[in-house]
């Protein structure tokens, strides 16, 4: 009975991902505006546009970033330059998140926009008057004062047109991944004009990326509270554009987020496009009046972010962002995913280990779901104690299908069993399981943890395989061979825990069900580690109780 409910569970949960697919997936606002909003977008000046004629110098990265002069900017997180040639931010790297364990380079996220990798932030003003110089890529600012942005001490950027407008950038940084941009525009004359603020992050390419239903990476916002995410190849098809009066936006990846914030209590509009390169971009849609021997000024935030939930959730706290905390793929199982990563997180803080801490949060569910199981227990253990009568029935029913079924019900009646029960714990267990394997998935705070033994890293397969006797042998196996000690830990206890249950009255399907362990120790094989621990963890756990229940549990039956 078990095994079938495993079947089931495996049905189940990939039911799970295609409904999500087919009635979850936020959806995508349509294209088509009122009249009124249509007119109102024309009517504005649209943000730079990216020069589809420019070409990617193939050079290294060094070299593009000494192919101008720059700003350094450090903090206890994140260290890198901003590029005085369009003053743009594009030179970052995370300073405590290595690209793999077994190297100590650094996780970079920008680079510069002429070489491949190009990935970087833009902003300033545009204006609708097409005599009036404004500032561009190629425009070389210079700097006032200090020459270095640390969380301490904010850089100015300058550059005047010949018209008479002074263009000011005040960049400050505080102690994480939020720059603070104060843009300003100085008017020396006695002429009036309107400006628009912009914000853009332009990406070159597609980085390698999972591809995975249950993980969003792209373009992704929130305007007015409505979850925006587009692929990569969506955008490369058809351009997204929305307006809103609040939110932000960003480009997504697994575990880092690169986002602007637009000026707060200011409509804007929102587009995501690609003209040779990827762009998600904003745009104030209603002007800020420049009279003459005046100045304007607006603020936009930059969150160059890894995904941590503490740094991300206290943003949206001390920003007033709505919905920031959705940059975390959390899923349509949010009010389950995120608090099983605080109970994981709590029991971190804990015990010291994500590993103690993942056993932690089983047994605290094992303890949710006690009463659930003990019904369900009760009733396998008399199921099982029912096989010697169920057999007897078979044989006496051979030849008359009909008669067999009656005689069945009549004694599951009778004992009081529902053959059914014991799919309960399963079915409530699936949102669990599938919510657990997406906070393994999609928290950047498991990356690279270690457990014990052999498992330097709780979001990666178990490394070791048993075709080389884990290790003890002398001879990699190839990927699709590595088998780990715990995915074989968790098929014996699977099949342990098959043999406690009743056994399928039918040869075929009793053949069927001994060989599923086996199967499912192949299929979870390439599974995070953290997950198999947790599965193989919650076999014991049951094992234990179902032991326990059986050995109270008697059923007397009438021959």
């Amino acid at each position: 009975m078990d095994s079938k409910n495993v079947i089931a569970a495996i049905a189940l949960s990939s039911a799970v991902i295609v409904l999500y697919s087919l009635f979850f997936i936020p959806e995508q606002t349509s294209t088509k505006q009122n009249l009124a909003e249509k007119e109102k977008v024309e009517q504005n000046t649209d943000t730079p546009s990216i020069e589809k004629k420019e070409t990617l110098v193939v050079i290294s990265r060094d070299e593009a970033l000494n192919k101008n002069k720059r700003v350094q900017f450090e903090n206890n997180n994140i260290i890198g330059s901003i590029s005085l040639k369009g003053a743009s931010i594009d030179d970052l790297t995370f300073k405590k998140y290595k690209v793999s364990l077994d190297t100590e380079d650094k996780v970079t996220l920008l680079g510069p926009r002429n070489i491949n990798e190009g990935y970087l932030i833009e902003s300033g003003f545009v204006t609708s008057d097409k005599n009036v110089d404004v500032p561009n890529s190629k425009t070389i600012w210079s700097i006032e004062g200090n020459n270095k942005l640390t969380n301490k001490s904010p850089v100015k950027l300058s550059w005047t047109n010949d018209q008479g407008l002074k263009f000011e950038k005040e960049i400050s940084l505080d102690d994480e991944y939020l720059f603070t941009v104060k843009q300003k525009v100085i008017n020396k004359t006695n002429n009036k004009y309107d400006f628009y603020s912009y914000g853009q992050i332009i990406r070159n390419e597609i980085p390698e990326i999972i591809d995975f239903l249950i993980l969003h990476e792209g373009l992704i916002a929130t305007l007015d509270d409505e979850l925006i995410e587009e692929d990569y190849d969506d955008i490369q098809e058809k351009k997204f554009t929305k307006i809103a009066n609040k939110g932000w936006l960003g480009i997504s990846d697994k575990y880092w987020i690169t986002s602007l914030i637009p000026p707060k209590n200011t409509e804007f509009k929102t587009t995501f496009d690609y003209k040779n390169k990827f762009r998600a971009n904003f745009i104030t849609t209603d002007p800020l009046e420049l009279i003459g021997n005046s100045s304007i000024e607006e603020e936009l935030r930059i969150i160059v972010a890894a995904k941590r939930v503490d740094v991300i959730d206290g943003y949206a706290e001390a920003l007033d962002i709505e919905k920031f905390d959705l940059v975390i793929d959390w899923g349509f199982l949010y009010f389950i995913t995120k608090p099983l990563f605080y109970g994981i997180d709590y029991f971190f803080k804990l015990l010291g280990n994500y590993g103690l801490a993942i056993i932690a949060i089983t047994i605290c569910i094992r303890l949710a779901f006690f009463p659930l199981a003990n019904f369900s227990f009760r009733s396998m253990a008399k199921m099982k104690a029912l096989q010697p009568e169920m057999v007897r029935l078979k044989e006496l029913h051979k030849d008359d299908k009909m008669k067999l079924q009656q005689a069945m019900m009549s004694l599951y009646k009778k004992e009081k069993v529902n053959p059914m029960s014991g799919c309960l714990p399963i079915l409530v267990q699936i949102p669990v399981f599938f919510a657990l394997y997406k906070v393994l998935f999609v928290t950047i705070e498991m990356r690279q943890m270690p457990f014990y033994g052999w498992i330097h890293d709780l979001s990666e397969r178990d490394p070791t395989s048993i075709f080389n006797l884990f290790g003890l042998l002398p001879y990699d196996v190839p990927s699709f061979l590595i088998i780990g000690a715990w995915p074989v830990a968790m098929g014996v206890s699977m099949w342990i825990q098959q043999k406690l249950n009743p056994a399928p009255t039918d040869a075929m399907q009793a053949k069927i069900f001994a060989f599923f362990p086996l199967f499912l120790t192949v299929i979870l094989a390439p599974f995070p580690s953290g997950l198999v621990i947790y599965w193989t963890v919650n076999n014991i756990l049951t094992m234990a109780q179902q032991v326990f229940i059986m050995k109270r549990t008697t059923v007397k039956t009438v021959t």
